[in-house]
């Protein structure tokens, strides 16, 4: 039996199940026919700026008060596409959450270092450059590590925004670094980056010049409209399926090298020490991740029937070529239906029928990208690591690059829980 004609039995099997939401749909309706008056509508507003209904209350979320990270509220985001008003916000070297306030008139971009021709670029200098428009997505290194601590190190993380926000997946425009490099003229010997922000205490990371080569972007545009303060204003770095924080915002210089600086942002904080002693240094890549965002932490299912399991996938290893989903604690897998467009290193949208019987029951996927990497258990992760079980909940070790499975359990009463321990 091809793939066509299964999908076509699944679907018309749970057209039944369907149906019946569907009666019980109009059933509650209370006998309204359509086109009659419905309370709670009122005369809107015209804005020249548009604005959501008020409605509508998706926010970004501190992981706590005054703290420079805010994380993006997955479990409401439609499509592949974050919103660039709820894009997760980290900012290891800024006051609180706010943002730099720069003038792009004066703001000046400057190549430099091992290059023929040190170039120094305005805003509008760059926008004159042949542009790309690109979608990617950007996690920070130490994303779902609040699953096994909280998401302040004092509780139980249970949302996906709490556990899996302080990532985001959006459209970026700018120039590629490749022509800036190009335009300079890269001298024999170079090898490395060096990319600052514009923060008073310097955000400094280095980066191979074969990745800068690639795919990585001077961006200057966030779906659809210049980028907001929080995320850059006026220009940042974009480097696709790497570390969030290698990903500099405010940028504000590039400089052609020969060696990495080992900067304070690398050397201190990056490194992810195991329990020999060891640390895993120069890991850059986004590993294959997926997670379910509905049914989700802290959501509840009313009655038992028929829902579509929603969530999302990514990794640096290219596009999501398959998602499985488990609705039995990980006994069995199924393939989740993947929704267009698959992108490499972007978002990638997975749907999956499901009856619920209103029995207890754990939800989870797990995602291989286009190389064939799969994303591990938690058990298989440790292996991967060379550490035992205890290692990740040992609130010393800096953990950082965790995407096991993970596991939603769904009560009888429908209440949907973190249950990766």
């Amino acid at each position: 039996m091809n793939a066509k004609e299964r999908d076509r039995r699944r679907f018309l099997k749970e057209g039944v199940a369907l149906a019946g939401l569907a009666m019980g749909a109009i059933r509650s309706a209370n006998g309204q026919a359509p086109g009659s008056e419905q309370p709670g509508i009122r005369p809107g507003k015209f804005r020249a700026y548009g604005e959501r209904s008020r409605f509508e209350t998706a926010v970004r979320m501190q992981k706590s008060p005054g703290s420079s990270s805010s994380f993006a509220p997955l479990q409401d985001q439609m499509g592949i596409i974050t919103p660039s008003a709820l894009f997760f916000v980290q900012s290891v070297y800024s006051s609180g959450d706010d943002p730099l306030d720069i003038d792009p008139q004066q703001h000046r971009l400057l190549i430099h270092g091992m290059v023929d021709r040190p170039l120094t670029f305005t805003m509008d200098e760059l926008k004159r450059l042949p542009s790309v428009s690109r979608i990617h997505f950007i996690e920070c290194e130490g994303n779902s590590r609040f699953s096994i601590r909280g998401k302040n190190d004092a509780g139980v993380a249970e949302t996906a925004q709490e556990i899996h926000g302080i990532s985001g997946c959006s459209a970026w425009t700018g120039v590629l670094v490749s022509l800036l490099l190009r335009e300079a003229g890269v001298q024999k010997g170079a090898s490395w980056l060096i990319a600052e922000g514009a923060e008073t205490n310097k955000m400094v990371r280095s980066i191979p010049l074969e990745k800068a080569m690639d795919d990585v972007i001077v961006a200057y545009g966030q779906n659809g409209e210049a980028l907001r303060p929080e995320n850059g204003y006026p220009v940042r770095l974009v480097v696709p399926g790497w570390d969030g924080n290698i990903n500099i915002k405010w940028l504000r210089r590039i400089k052609v090298v020969d060696q990495p600086y080992m900067t304070h942002q690398e050397s201190a904080t990056r490194p992810s020490l195991r329990l020999d002693g060891k640390a895993r240094w120069f890991q850059w890549e986004m590993g294959p991740k997926s997670v379910i965002t509905r049914p989700s932490g802290g959501q509840r299912l009313p009655s038992r029937g028929f829902y579509e399991i929603t969530g999302l996938a990514w990794s640096a290893g290219g596009a999501i070529r398959r998602v499985e989903v488990s609705t039995d604690g990980g006994r069995t897998y199924k393939d989740a239906q993947l929704q267009e467009p698959v992108l490499r290193k972007a978002f990638t949208q997975f749907t999956f029928p499901w009856n619920w019987n209103g029995e207890e029951t754990v939800l989870q996927s797990r995602c291989t990208d286009e190389r064939g990497d799969v994303q591990p258990t938690l058990a298989e992760l440790g292996k991967i690591w060379g550490v035992t079980p205890e290692y990740w909940q040992a609130t010393t070790n800096h953990i950082n690059h965790f995407n096991p499975i993970f596991p939603w359990k769904v009560t009888r009463e429908g209440s949907v829980h973190n249950a990766l321990f």
